[in-house]
């Protein structure tokens, strides 16, 4: 296995491993049992911790807004755009009733190094950015700030329905949360 394949084995499982578990629960030796190398291999492609955290989120950051990219640009009407955008959270609960990484990297928020804050803030960053460029169009009498706000808003209800979900083990809750914010008329 190459360096690089190595470093993707381990990303891949300490992704899986935070999704399902959280941060705090995060060991290099457990994960590295889950990939099958020496804790010392992980160390050496994350010296500390807080290192792969960061890297966790900077690549699932970066992840995420190539794929809303795909989506803005799309020609479809923004209903379907933003169903997409919605079945992004979706499939985390699918797979084995995961949280969205930032979901669950920010309900640990205090206990995160300061490296892993910075990373997990630009993908709530990234996510109202994407949403008031979706929006804009939508609401050109809102102000900037107000525009952030409901993008914000947004974000923070399609991150909370998720949580609920996951925590009932029920993703037919997502579902209903999302469809009466949708008639509510905080969703398109």
């Amino acid at each position: 296995m190459t360096t690089t394949d190595t470093r993707e084995t381990i990303m891949k499982a300490a992704q899986a491993a935070v999704q399902a578990k959280g941060y705090n629960a995060l060991s290099f030796r457990e994960l590295a049992k889950a990939v099958g190398i020496k804790s010392a291999s992980i160390h050496y492609h994350f010296p500390t911790k807080g290192d792969l955290g960061a890297a966790l989120a900077r690549r699932y950051t970066d992840n995420a807004v190539g794929y809303f990219e795909q989506l803005i640009t799309a020609p479809a009407p923004v209903e379907a755009i933003f169903a997409d955008y919605v079945a992004v959270f979706r499939a985390a609960l699918l797979n084995d009733n995961r949280m969205c990484l930032y979901g669950i990297m920010a309900a640990e928020y205090g206990d995160l190094p300061p490296e892993v804050r910075v990373a997990v803030d630009a993908f709530s960053a990234a996510n109202v950015d994407w949403l008031v460029r979706l929006l804009g169009p939508r609401h050109p009498t809102l102000s900037d700030a107000a525009l952030r706000d409901r993008a914000l808003a947004i974000f923070a209800a399609i991150e909370g329905a998720q949580l609920v979900a996951r925590g009932r083990g029920d993703i037919t809750l997502f579902d209903q949360m999302i469809a009466a914010y949708r008639a509510a008329g905080l969703m398109p």
